[in-house]
């Protein structure tokens, strides 16, 4: 029996392929007992539970990008962490740890490092974070999902998406989709999410855009991020067109929200880059644009395949969405050029390869 520990965590983009690669891993070893390990203040406190994985807590050690006072304090948090992920990495017999990167993946990284249990480690971005460039040096698998990504021994896996993300028909399922998510009508539907996080540029190019692109007849599906639903997030619909704009905090089934729309507005996270390509969903890309520069990366190869669109940050406002989305959803046949131009850019089963390459390192370290 292989045991699996699995850390990462923060965002959808760290703990979206972790659920992929722990459902393919099932799938090949039906044995095979996995724990995760995460922090109380990411997203991982509620989706990986959900998803029928067992959770661990550490504490988390955000490390400041810039040299600050909150720099003192790292090195106790982080032994702290390092100790904690240490007694979980034993108490479970760890054969081997597969890390997605974030706050909570270093101490695990280090600590299976002290340990002599193998690393296998998954970088998301087309930048690699902290986290993953450290373990990189020691990992006996570095898997990336994006071909470009300038990491040491870096295998080009793709990025692991759910099961039912990779065998999304649209077509098929867009009915059923628009009914479970309360879309009552037929008329073109635009997709707007800035992440699990919510995007406030995003959100409020939106509401500046809303009363034009309803009055052309189009749906508006705005997933706003928990944080940012208030009291004036309310649905609105048009009295001439009908159509309705429908704000959200969350979606808990993304596939669903990919099969009901025919474009997206939305962050260039690595998770919903590869994802829109896997199903062939047109999208207008908005990168962060903090950070290192990774979400514009991520979504350079769908941008000079012209299966997507870019526009800076800066540069989104309710009039440019207007002029970026309506010539788009009122002329379906480019949304159908767009969606054709996905097909191939991004591997089929990076969830299955990468699940397959864990065993075969848990496999050495029992030999």
């Amino acid at each position: 029996m292989v045991s699996v520990i699995m850390a990462g965590g923060g965002t959808a983009g760290h703990t979206s392929p972790l659920i992929a690669t722990a459902e393919r891993l099932r799938e090949l070893d039906p044995s095979v007992t996995i724990s995760c390990v995460g922090t109380p203040k990411g997203l991982e406190s509620r989706v990986i539970p959900e998803a029928g994985l067992r959770l661990e807590m550490i504490p988390p050690v955000p490390l400041p990008r810039k040299p600050t006072t909150e720099l003192l304090g790292v090195p106790a948090r982080l032994a702290k962490a390092v100790a904690q992920s240490r007694a979980i990495l034993r108490q479970h017999a760890a054969d081997v740890v597969v890390g997605f990167g974030g706050y909570v993946s270093l101490p695990v990284y280090l600590a299976a490092r002290t340990m002599g249990v193998p690393v296998v480690i998954h970088e998301q971005n087309a930048v690699p974070g902290l986290a993953n460039k450290a373990a990189s040096r020691f990992a006996k698998v570095v898997a990336v999902s994006f071909p470009d990504t300038p990491l040491p021994h870096a295998r080009y896996l793709g990025l692991p998406v759910r099961k039912g993300i990779a065998h999304l028909d649209r077509a098929a399922e867009r009915a059923e989709a628009r009914s479970a998510l309360g879309i009552e009508s037929d008329r073109p539907l635009l997709l707007v999410s800035g992440g699990s996080q919510g995007a406030v540029a995003i959100n409020d190019a939106t509401l500046a855009a809303r009363d034009a692109i309803l009055a052309e007849g189009v749906d508006i599906l705005h997933v706003l991020g928990p944080k940012n639903m208030g009291d004036d997030s309310v649905e609105v619909t048009n009295d001439d067109t009908k159509a309705v704009y429908k704000p959200v905090a969350y979606v808990d089934h993304m596939e669903q929200a990919y099969a009901a729309a025919d474009l997206m507005v939305g962050r260039s996270g690595a998770g919903t880059v590869v994802e829109t390509a896997v199903v062939g969903l047109p999208v207008i890309f908005v990168p962060l644009p903090h950070g290192n520069g990774e979400q514009a990366k991520n979504a350079t190869f769908l941008v000079r395949a012209g299966a997507a669109r870019l526009v800076p940050n800066a540069e989104f406002t309710g009039e440019r969405m207007r002029n970026e989305v309506l010539p788009l959803v009122t002329e379906p046949w480019r949304l159908t050029e767009m969606s054709e131009k996905c097909r191939g850019l991004v591997p089929a089963d990076a969830a299955g390869d990468l699940a397959q390459a864990v065993l075969d390192v848990a496999a050495q370290k029992e030999a």
